[in-house]
């Protein structure tokens, strides 16, 4: 799931384009203007308000950093200070465009801190201008009307701006909630399935294999002391030994629906004699119980075919972790006993394929040079 810290909130608002560039615009003019106008910037006198004037604005723009995310505190320090540096410059020079710096305050204030803080220093910026244009301009009328008929419109509509663009902030990250928690919901349905089958698996099926074994293994030794016929003994100890192995089968599915660990692959291929090779290619990773399930029953199923119905004297089991999935390789050296070349075409591998593409995946499986080759392939 998204942390809420990765999330957009309210005071995560960006900045829009249009807004970055006409406040970069007024940053450039206002500097522009400060070395065009008399005083131009100095080491004395009003020339040196100028240089002050200019080096306040530079850093209050600096400290702010509108592109940036920061504390309201701090981001505050920042538009005092392009507040008083516009109001020196209008002070010193009246002709030149030191008012625009209002306009800094205003975007920057108004996208990046909440309401009340906003006002304020608007109000504070819009101020300052205004006594500092009544003090210095001879008739400061018009421009002192020109800034409070700009400044306060441009004011409301870059609050409607930030409303607009936070609610769709906020609507989009409901949605991205709504879809993690759809996700979450449906994989918890997932896990509950898969553990009611375990359960049905385990009350059912495995009891009846057990008890299966458990009357096979009585009438084994029943016929062994009636000295029935060794084939009749024969065929009861087979029948015991399939009822054992499907009930070790039936314990791994159970295991591998809960989640528990499956036999590991070099197990597995141990159980079919030094001719069956492992290889593991690429760095281990964990994999989900689905995909480890798919992994080892391929396997299994791959090496039950080539010792039912196959030849060869080397078996290739090879498991590659590659960077987008999972493959599994068995292939074999030798030629199919029923002579038609139909290894692994029963239902098993039919089973396994279906698997793998409920998983994303796809099993190929088919003759190989002499012998057999069944491919699986897991996604990441």
């Amino acid at each position: 799931m998204t942390p809420p810290s990765a999330r957009r909130t309210v005071s995560s608002v960006t900045i829009p384009y249009a807004l970055r560039s006409f406040g970069v615009a007024a940053f450039a003019t206002i500097v522009a203007t400060i070395f065009a106008t008399e005083p131009t910037p100095g080491v004395s006198g009003d020339d040196l308000l100028v240089s002050l004037a200019l080096i306040g604005l530079a850093a209050g723009v600096a400290i702010a950093r509108p592109w940036a995310a920061m504390s309201d505190a701090q981001r505050i320090g920042g538009i005092l200070l392009i507040a008083v540096a516009g109001i020196v410059l209008t002070a010193v020079q009246p002709k030149g465009a030191g008012s625009a710096a209002v306009y800094l305050v205003v975007i920057i204030a108004t996208m990046r801190l909440p309401l009340w803080p906003a006002a304020a220093l608007s109000a504070f910026a819009l101020g300052g201008e205004i006594v500092a244009t009544a003090l210095v301009v001879d008739e400061p009328g018009d421009k002192i009307s020109g800034l409070l008929f700009s400044i306060i419109p441009w004011f409301l509509v870059i609050r409607l701006m930030r409303q607009l663009r936070s609610g769709r902030d906020e609507a989009e990250a409901l949605v991205d909630e709504l879809r993690e928690s759809r996700e979450e919901t449906a994989q918890a349905a997932a896990v509950a399935e898969r553990s009611r089958l375990a359960r049905d698996m385990h009350d059912v099926l495995a009891h009846s294999l057990s008890a299966l074994s458990l009357q096979l293994e009585g009438a084994r030794l029943l016929a062994r002391d009636r000295g029935t016929d060794e084939e009749v003994v024969a065929a009861i100890e087979r029948a015991h030994h399939l009822a054992g192995t499907g009930l070790s089968e039936a314990r791994s599915a159970i295991s591998a629906l809960r989640g528990d660990e499956l036999p590991a692959l070099d197990a597995l291929a141990e159980r079919f004699g030094d001719r069956v090779e492992l290889t593991v290619r690429g760095e281990p990773r964990e994999l989900a119980s689905e995909a480890r399930l798919a992994v080892y029953r391929t396997a299994q199923e791959a090496l039950t075919n080539v010792a039912r119905h196959s030849a060869a004297e080397h078996v290739s089991l090879a498991l590659a972790y590659e960077a987008d999935g999972t493959r599994l390789v068995v292939e074999d050296d030798g030629p199919a006993l029923n002579g038609n070349g139909s290894v692994g075409g029963g239902y098993g591998l039919t089973g396994m394929r279906e698997r793998a593409e409920l998983l994303g995946g796809d099993l190929r499986a088919g003759p190989a040079g002499d012998g057999f080759r069944v491919e699986l392939w897991l996604p990441a």
